[in-house]
């Protein structure tokens, strides 16, 4: 899709939607904004957080990046956009809820496994990157082997969002306020597929389909959610 085409796409978008969401545009515009979600998720073209969501301007505020990887709290690295952006959302906007999502297909989870020459200038920023998925790596190859390619990326997706977890909640901020019940944390995996998703129970220890924290939410489970929370926290 080139540049012409984009902007034929704009005139397509200013049509149908200009009207419908104009006073919602204004609206974000003089009260500014105040999205209730960080959403954490992978550059990848094929993952539209707010379709995925089916949420409009103004609810999410977004952070993508190669493998949805989320570097460990470290005050003494060079700037990061990532971490600027946890701490944006935790420190001037007050988010309640942290969505990190992973998906099927991932290609920065497939690369883990290519060696990318020291000498690349052209990818020297990708590989130093790729460090942060390497505990995935390493824990899917303890899980599953070689052998079966398929099933060792697809567990490596898997971990790379509970490792990714992991290191969210290394920022004092997300800790400070998971352990005070103020923020809701989550781990999604999401299928390119199908569009289905799956979330990551820390008390069982696995993915399940989404849908069964909707379908599950009465006051015990609200109970069971706290507790997950408390769980995810202390791990």
């Amino acid at each position: 899709m080139g540049a012409e085409t984009l902007i034929k796409s704009h005139k397509q978008f200013k049509k149908k939607y200009g009207k419908k969401y104009s006073s919602l545009f204004q609206k974000l515009v003089d009260e500014g904004q105040s999205p209730r979600t960080l959403f954490i998720a992978c550059s990848d073209s094929r993952v539209v957080p707010n379709l995925i969501t089916y949420t409009k301007p103004g609810d999410l505020f977004i952070a993508r990046n190669i493998g949805n990887f989320v570097p460990p709290f470290d005050p003494g690295s060079e700037a990061s956009a990532t971490p600027a952006v946890i701490e944006y959302a935790l420190s001037v906007l007050n988010v309640d809820n942290i969505i990190l999502c992973g998906h099927t297909h991932c290609g920065a989870c497939k690369s883990l496994y290519q060696d990318i020459p020291d000498d690349d200038i052209e990818m020297s920023n990708i590989k130093k990157w790729l460090r942060f998925g390497e505990s995935a790596k390493e824990q899917a190859l303890a899980f599953v082997g070689k052998k079966d390619k398929e099933k060792l990326y697809a567990a490596t997706e898997k971990f790379n969002v509970i490792e990714q977890l992991k290191n969210l909640l290394s920022y004092p901020a997300v800790k400070r306020k998971v352990a005070e019940g103020k923020i809701f944390v989550q781990g999604w995996y999401y299928h390119l597929d199908n569009g289905e998703l799956e979330y990551f129970d820390p008390v069982e220890h696995r993915f399940l389909p989404v849908d069964t924290v909707l379908s599950q939410l009465s006051e015990k489970d609200q109970q069971d959610i706290d507790d997950e929370q408390e769980l995810l926290a202390a791990q």
